[in-house]
């Protein structure tokens, strides 16, 4: 058990592959008589119509008996109480997001201190959530993140801003993580760890 993360690009197959393999590790337990329960952690908060379309579908996908928590703060406690011993969590990114426009951030002009307090803070929270996976060494927890380094350089400030920050944030979690795998095109590939 362990810590896996998966990345790659936007539409890449990342969640699908990561489903697939939880579903995987669930029935193969299940198959060994352990009484195992899946969580599903959404960070999306469904705040047009493109996201609750795609919240919508993202629902669809995923088996029925899935316990979903719709969240993306203190991760870390939500994972400390879950009785389930595999978590999914979709996504990052998302994650992110929601955090950086919650703080009021002008997206035109952002303030240099404000950025730095708010990756501080974002930081923390990571922190926390990989802490608390390392402590439950029964459990495991599969992430699910964008890739953004590999595209255009976003034109406006905020959207630099939140590429660095979330290159960052990708970096660390890679570190901590028993497994990494990278989504191309529906494929995954593992390029840390072993299955």
């Amino acid at each position: 058990m362990g810590l896996t993360l998966i990345t790659g690009g936007a539409r890449s197959g990342k969640s699908t592959f990561a489903e697939k393999l939880v579903k995987e590790w669930s029935q193969e337990k299940e198959n060994n008589a352990q009484e195992v329960g899946v969580l599903y952690i959404a960070t999306a908060i469904p705040f047009d119509d493109e996201m609750r379309e795609r919240i919508r579908n993202h629902q669809v996908q995923r088996p029925k008996h899935w316990r979903t928590v719709e969240r993306y703060q203190g991760l870390d406690q939500i994972i400390a109480e879950a009785p389930e011993k595999i978590i999914l969590l979709d996504c990052i990114t998302v994650m992110l997001t929601n955090i950086i426009f919650s703080t009021g951030i002008d997206e035109k002009k952002p303030d240099v201190d404000q950025v730095r307090q708010i990756e501080e803070e974002i930081v923390k929270e990571i922190d926390k959530l990989i802490s608390e996976c390392q402590s439950r060494p029964d459990c495991e927890l599969v992430i699910v993140t964008n890739e953004l380094g590999m595209g255009l350089v976003p034109v406006y400030p905020l959207g630099r801003i939140f590429r660095d920050i979330a290159g960052r944030i990708n970096q660390r979690i890679a570190a901590s993580s028993d497994r990494v795998y990278f989504v191309i095109s529906g494929i995954p590939t593992l390029i840390k760890g072993v299955n």
